[in-house]
């Protein structure tokens, strides 16, 4: 983290890690003692050896005798009670506001509302993509014959574009460039709307509005896991950390199923308090006021749909890692609920719907579930592998019956594509001449060089309309050409290593330095010209308010320090250190269901673009859960003795 904030001005003048000097000494030695710090700080917090209060009190008893005789000292002494009073009753209002799950979701679906009223929808180049495939696609199975096109012509899957090789031989025109299934929904509805409006908007406020009520819905679910913990309640028929007349029982109404069925029963371990004004306070303000989540409620991108099914995922983690060794009957732990299982598969099939990396990250959980809690496999074969299986299987079932056209394979190697850019641009004659020869079929390096971008590899993979450059042969490159790509690149990187290192460092540095700003923020899809100018009503309502909102988030994003908190590279890095202290105090079992945070910042590595927001949002969302989280297990580790509760 600290090299990448050392490393950003360099590459904002377009510069080169060669070009190194004192001043990016100075970052690197400054950013580098602010992070250890922050992570040393957590780690205390964390061990309980430091705490807020204790430090306070002591301060407040060292000054004591000096100041009590001050007229300073009665004055303060009156506002800090009368501020403490103020926040006693506001804290009170908000956990009776928001002490269960359908006020959560009416807090989210009315302080949201103005969103898909004033704004109505917002998205990009990529759902027009989808909604045309469909169309072709449409046009296909109703009769319509549409032979594949010849070579100078145009069809959909030339737009990303999808090399020829792997077009079957019979014509279709849907692919798994995007998800195959969100595809097939939003062409559906926008050819529905076509039909009934003669225009693709109402399609656009109707996707916009689904999402819009899926994401209040995702919000309110984790939040009320996370705040109230109501999942107790499902288990115990009582809230979290209320007990029974019997020492260690937990109530359980007895249902005439359940009859012969022993109480569940809390072990030595400290049951979790709901949380506090406070935490509710801040996590609500996030939600409710920040940009990324603002924005993303009715952005039709696919990446903010994965990212509030994951906080809905997200939550139910939570749930079993809170009642794993904590809640159980006859010494084993109790099973997930029937409604929190059925929750857990839900948001692992949205989750797999809405992006194609979801399945590595479902299966690497899966494997690092089966390690930490194997007493609950059949939760984690339901919920986890089961979906996979369906769903990426029955894709690549698909795709291997020539009904769709896989996603091409060019689109995981950002990285490459860069290096192999950049170095055809800065050093042509450096190329091997072997190398060379192995990437004629593949890339036109002149075309290469010129179309070469340090933020984004879209154009080196001649991604976009038909006037662009052909940089990547996709036309006439062969599978059999691909397979001499690792080969040719690997040849280039080891010939030139301090321009391929800036290639890597220049695509991905954004992500995790706070200073960065955004290569493409949320703010972008709400006045894109696809919304603003290329929409048939939608242009004209509220044209000028939606300008002025997204002017707003860029003027807040801009102010230094204070603007960091709308951009997502602030919740990575913060991320990346609470993760740091956790390792530190050796909680496994908490980093176990925190690694698909860590996995999502590698798809981050690998993304085309650099410091892309709408890939940061699952981690920005889940990041103040985080937080109450690492609170509450440090006040597992302070507090002594069964029974204690510390309130977050």
């Amino acid at each position: 983290m600290a090299l990448c904030t050392a490393v950003g001005p360099l590459y904002w003048r377009e510069g080169s890690i060669a070009d190194w000097g004192r001043e990016n000494t100075v970052y690197a030695v400054l950013s580098f003692a602010v992070y250890l710090g922050i992570v040393v700080a957590l780690v205390r917090l964390g061990s309980g050896a430091w705490s807020w209060r204790r430090a306070l009190a002591r301060a407040r008893e060292r000054w004591r005798p000096h100041l009590a005789q001050t007229a300073a000292w009665r004055g303060a002494r009156r506002a800090l009670d009368l501020t403490r009073r103020v926040s006693a009753v506001v804290g009170r209002i908000l956990r009776r506001g928001t002490d269960r799950w359908w006020k959560l979701l009416l807090i989210f679906i009315i302080g949201w509302l103005w969103i898909p009223t004033t704004l109505v929808t917002a998205f990009g180049a990529d759902i027009r993509s989808q909604i045309r495939e469909f169309s072709w696609a449409w046009n296909q199975w109703t009769g319509i014959q549409q032979p594949y096109i010849g070579f100078f012509s145009f069809v959909p899957m030339d737009i990303y574009p999808t090399a020829h090789y792997l077009w079957p031989e019979d014509p279709t025109y849907l692919t798994d460039q995007h998800n195959i299934v969100l595809t097939v929904c939003y062409g559906a509805v926008a050819s529905v709307s076509r039909y009934l409006t003669g225009s693709n908007d109402a399609g656009y406020m109707t996707l916009s509005a689904l999402q819009y009520l899926f994401a209040a819905f995702c919000c309110a679910a984790t939040a009320d896991r996370f705040l109230n913990l109501g999942f107790m309640r499902r288990y115990t028929g009582e809230a979290a950390g209320r007990r029974g007349p019997a020492r260690g029982e937990w109530l359980l109404p007895q249902s005439p199923r359940r009859r012969s069925r022993p109480l569940p029963t809390i072990t030595d371990q400290e049951p979790i308090a709901p949380a506090g004004g406070l935490a509710r306070f801040l996590i609500l303000l996030f939600f409710m006021t920040c940009p990324l989540a603002v924005f993303a409620t009715i952005s039709l991108t696919k990446s903010p749909l994965f990212a509030f099914a994951f906080v809905w995922w997200f939550g139910v983690w939570y749930e079993l890692h809170a009642t794993r060794g904590r809640l159980q009957r006859d010494g084993l732990p109790v099973r997930l609920s029937r409604r929190s299982l059925a929750a857990f598969v839900a948001a692992s099939c949205v989750m797999l719907v809405s992006a194609k990396y979801a399945w590595y990250i479902l299966a690497a959980q899966i494997v690092l579930a089966l390690v930490a809690d194997r007493r609950r496999w059949r939760t984690y074969a339901t919920a986890l592998l089961l979906p996979t299986v369906i769903i990426h299987g029955g894709v690549s079932l698909l795709i291997g019956t020539g009904a769709i056209i896989a996603g091409d394979p060019i689109e995981s190697r950002g990285i490459q594509l860069q290096q192999i850019a950049r170095v055809a641009k800065l050093n042509p004659d450096g190329i091997p001449e072997s190398a060379r020869e192995k990437l004629e079929p593949i890339f036109n390096l002149d075309q290469t060089a010129e179309a070469y971008d340090q933020d984004d590899a879209d154009p080196v993979k001649s991604s976009g309309i038909q006037s662009k450059k052909v940089s990547y042969k996709w036309r006439t490159v062969t599978a059999e050409d691909m397979e001499q790509f690792n080969a040719a690149w690997l040849e280039i990187v080891v010939a030139n290593p301090v321009i391929a290192l800036d290639a890597f460092l220049a695509k991905c540095y954004g992500y995790f330095d706070v200073t960065a700003p955004p290569y493409t923020s949320m703010d972008y899809y709400v006045d894109s010209t696809y919304v603003q100018d290329q929409t048939t009503w939608i242009k004209d309502w509220c044209h000028e308010w939606r300008d002025d909102v997204a002017q707003f988030a860029r003027d807040w994003g801009a102010v230094p320090v204070l603007g960091w908190f709308t951009h997502g590279n602030l919740y990575v890095s913060l991320t990346l250190l609470v993760g740091a202290a956790e390792v530190v105090l050796r909680r496994w079992r908490t980093l176990m269901w925190h690694m698909p945070l860590l996995l999502l910042m590698g798809v981050m590595v690998t993304a085309p673009a650099n410091n892309f927001e709408r890939h940061m949002l699952p981690v920005a969302f889940v990041f103040g859960f985080l937080c109450l989280t690492f609170i509450r297990d440090r006040a597992a580790t302070a507090a002594r003795g069964p029974g204690v509760k510390v309130e977050a």
